[in-house]
């Protein structure tokens, strides 16, 4: 292993993600038999999730794009199936099944309901681990102000 040092600047790249069903497909092998409009419409479900404009929590487009690429698997998964098969229908873990007059048991494991929803798939799991980041609260400390009355010429007036 070796390391590499950062360049003094590394700025994100901006912009909007375009979603291109082939390119999807290349690298999700498993939704290759997925119709291309199928994909389209979980595209456009994946930004009511992650948000694809210039205004995202996620500032560098390429990361934003792993991301909806992640969860437009999790979202196809769900509900186009996988690798030609029917989605499963089943929400949940199965923990129990049985052969004999046929029984299955699922749960919900006891997760956030936000999180329950994206562990159902791999896809979903590893978008909800990537972004746990996004989750939490990001402080941004406001203006500096002046110390008392005529600092800046009135009181509270910015001095920054």
């Amino acid at each position: 292993m070796s390391v590499v040092a950062c360049p003094p600047s590394t700025p994100p790249t901006t912009g909007v993600v375009v979603f291109v069903p082939a390119v999807f497909k290349a690298q999700y092998t498993e939704f290759a038999t997925v119709a291309d409009a199928a994909l389209n419409l979980n595209f456009t479900l994946a930004t009511l999730v992650l948000n694809n404009s210039c205004r995202s929590a996620v500032i560098d487009a390429n990361v934003r794009e792993t991301l909806l690429n992640l969860l437009v698997a999790h979202i196809t998964a769900l509900r186009n199936g996988v690798s030609g098969q029917p989605p499963q229908g089943i929400v949940g873990r199965i923990n129990t099944a049985t052969e004999g007059t046929v029984s299955v048991g699922a749960e919900f494991l006891t997760l956030t309901a936000s999180q329950a929803w994206y562990v159902q798939t791999q896809s979903g799991a590893m978008f909800w681990q990537a972004t746990a980041s996004y989750r939490g609260m990001h402080y941004v400390p406001g203006p500096r102000f002046g110390s008392g009355v005529g600092v800046g010429g009135w009181p509270g007036r910015c001095d920054c």
